[in-house]
């Protein structure tokens, strides 16, 4: 495959699109069976095809010609079971998750590599976990690992992205999934979470994928329940919950659990679990509790304000600092960071009159 024809279709598989559909998008200016040809390298394009393409396509048409200097490759997407993602979706996302990777290397590279923090874990040193209890450790050594303390995580995706994970929110709307994770060029960690989630839901997902990046159960433990209890554990100490909980309850009272939610970012559900895991509450307490929510439809939306969806503004910090420090024009920071060259100039100009 040609560059012209690797970026080509990156970029047609990063809209989700068929061949068929650039075709009829670039007003029939070009065949799906010409388009094919183009992606193999078995032919190159007329200038006025790739204009079509380029502005079909909404790039910009360099885009075809321009090659990565940080080239990227990832493993297989860990989806979680019953995801109901279809073939050209996985497709879609991998090849957004795959050029939004490449842009934010490059964009790292203008700065010296100490800058930057390493995730700790790789595909070849897991933790193995015998026991379910052991999540608890592990969650708490990673905490510790990033300096956390047992306070609330204020941020999950701003923690993750600081600590060397690449975080993609994926907005489009099909399957039934939260999240899930691979790993780039074999050592750098990626998570995919569904965009316009609610801020507890967001963070439970992350969170969850953490515990997919880290460990790997041993043979009889199910690995979603393992990374379900390892989000809990990571979010909520078991320390931090018996403290605000206690040793034992008979129950659990629906506004101490809101009240709980909003302090620590985690679900009502979520706490529940929790409180199940660590035997403050008798598993069959918990199951009416479940109930109770289904019941209530509590399950697909919990009572009360939802929590704000998390933003990261890292992405957008890099790009102002390179520019400022005229490591790179604005006009390529723009491209790779995806903000616009105004808001980039504006960004510094603020940054030059608040120091005045």
């Amino acid at each position: 495959m040609s560059l012209l024809g690797d970026r080509l279709q990156q970029a047609r598989k990063a809209r989700g699109w068929s061949l068929a559909t650039l075709a009829e998008a670039a007003r029939g200016i070009v065949t799906r069976q010409a388009l094919y040809k183009y992606e193999k390298g078995l032919d190159t394009p007329r200038s006025e095809v790739l204009l079509a393409l380029a502005h079909a396509l909404g790039i910009a048409i360099d885009y075809f010609f321009r090659p990565s200097s940080s080239p990227v490759t990832l493993s297989e997407l860990a989806c979680r079971k019953r995801s109901g993602l279809g073939k050209r979706s996985l497709a879609a996302i991998r090849a957004q998750v795959k050029d939004r990777i490449e842009r934010w290397l490059e964009l790292e590279s203008f700065f010296p590599p100490s800058r930057f923090l390493r995730f700790i874990f790789s595909p070849d040193n897991f933790l193995a976990l015998e026991r379910l209890e052991d999540i608890e450790t592990l969650a708490k050594d990673i905490r510790s690992h990033l300096s956390l303390g047992l306070a609330p995580i204020e941020n999950m995706t701003e923690l993750l992205e600081d600590s060397g994970i690449k975080i993609f929110q994926w907005p489009g709307e099909e399957g039934k999934f939260d999240g899930f994770s691979c790993w780039a060029n074999n050592d750098i960690p990626v998570i995919v979470v569904k965009a316009k989630l609610s801020g507890d839901r967001q963070r439970s997902s992350l969170a969850h994928e953490l515990g997919h990046l880290a460990m790997k159960p041993a043979e009889g433990l199910n690995p979603e329940k393992a990374a379900r209890r390892f989000s809990g554990a990571f979010l909520v100490p078991d320390v931090v919950a018996r403290r605000e909980l206690g040793a034992k309850r008979h129950k659990l009272e629906l506004p101490e659990l809101f009240t709980l939610k909003r302090k620590y970012g985690m679900s009502m559900q979520q706490w529940i679990y929790r409180a199940k895991d660590l035997e403050i509450i008798t598993e069959g307490y918990a199951a009416s509790l479940f109930r109770f929510f289904r019941a209530q439809s509590w399950h697909i939306r919990e009572p009360g304000e939802p929590l704000p969806e998390e933003t990261s503004s890292r992405l957008k910090r890099l790009a102002i600092q390179a520019v400022a420090e005229d490591l790179v024009s604005p006009a390529r920071a723009a491209e790779l960071s995806g903000i616009s060259v105004g808001e980039l100039r504006e960004a510094c100009l603020g940054r030059e009159a608040a120091v005045q």
